[in-house]
């Protein structure tokens, strides 16, 4: 594991951190200046943790472009770095010129200063809905161009943008072993589940989430020789009746049952380094 890297001088800052020199996880993590070395190693939780050995996802290929190049989160696991470049060859196959490649993670992962409370173990992807327009855009339209909804404005059916092209990229990302979980909006996922004739054993993976119509949010489980929380097994089956209801909550909001904040909930930007896994009080505070 990480241990087999790391000084134990390294270590030794962690587990002596003054409380007064325990700065929030988000500034350490968002400001490190690379990956560390070593063998890939993902560590912690989903929502609480880092990795070790990451990979950069080259800016562009010959079937993917990564965006917003300014936020630095084209990293991950060389294991999701991989899956990516193979995801974005599925894509050409099926009409695409590829794909576009929103945020994945930091260098070492870890709490982001903005947006995501996950995608810190290097193993989350967002992959905009948007069919490319071109695979040699600059920086600056990397920043400008924004996805499109797969969604209708009263979220309820397909806007004119969602294809079986989406279906098939889709289909392939959750049919791959590697992956966890892909997070869609439900309307996405009903259609699949209308859709679908032959094997749905896939559709469990696809789990209806709001504010996912502009991309699918792609998680991969944790791959060998990390030390990571498993997260809990999706519910038995396809999941399509659960996707419904969500459609006929957004319908009829009146359906809804008021369901009370988490008093205990913290997100994980108000995470302090000391709060982080051990290992992971090492890899942001390696030089």
């Amino acid at each position: 594991m990480i241990r087999k890297f790391m000084t134990a001088a390294v270590l030794a800052v962690a587990t002596a951190l003054p409380v007064a020199a325990d700065p929030l996880a988000k500034d350490v993590f968002g400001h490190v200046a690379g990956p560390t070395g070593g063998p890939p190693v993902a560590i912690g939780f989903y929502s609480k943790g880092c990795f070790s050995g990451g990979a950069q996802l080259p800016e562009s290929g010959p079937s993917w472009q990564a965006m917003r190049l300014s936020r630095d989160r084209n990293w991950g696991h060389p294991e999701l770095v991989g899956f990516l470049i193979g995801l974005s060859r599925v894509a050409q196959q099926v009409g695409w010129p590829g794909l576009y490649i929103g945020d994945m993670s930091q260098p070492r992962g870890g709490p982001m200063t903005s947006g995501h409370a996950s995608h810190q173990l290097g193993l989350d992807a967002d992959i905009w809905m948007l069919p490319p327009r071109s695979l040699t855009l600059t920086p600056a339209q990397r920043e400008s161009l924004s996805s499109q909804s797969v969604v209708n404005r009263a979220g309820t059916a397909p806007s004119a943008l969602w294809s079986g092209a989406h279906m098939a990229i889709i289909r392939a990302a959750a049919s791959d072993p590697r992956v966890e979980r892909i997070f869609v909006d439900p309307v996405a996922k009903v259609s699949m589940c209308q859709t679908e004739t032959g094997n749905r054993a896939y559709l469990r993976k696809i789990r209806p989430i709001n504010n996912h119509d502009y991309h699918f949010h792609v998680r991969l489980a944790c791959p060998r020789g990390s030390s990571c929380q498993q997260q809990d097994p999706p519910p038995p089956g396809d999941g399509c009746a659960e996707a419904a209801e969500w459609i006929k909550n957004r319908i009829d909001p009146s359906r809804v049952k008021p369901v009370p904040p988490d008093p205990n909930y913290r997100h994980p930007r108000s995470y302090r380094l000391s709060e982080m896994p051990r290992q992971c009080q090492a890899v942001g505070t390696a030089r």
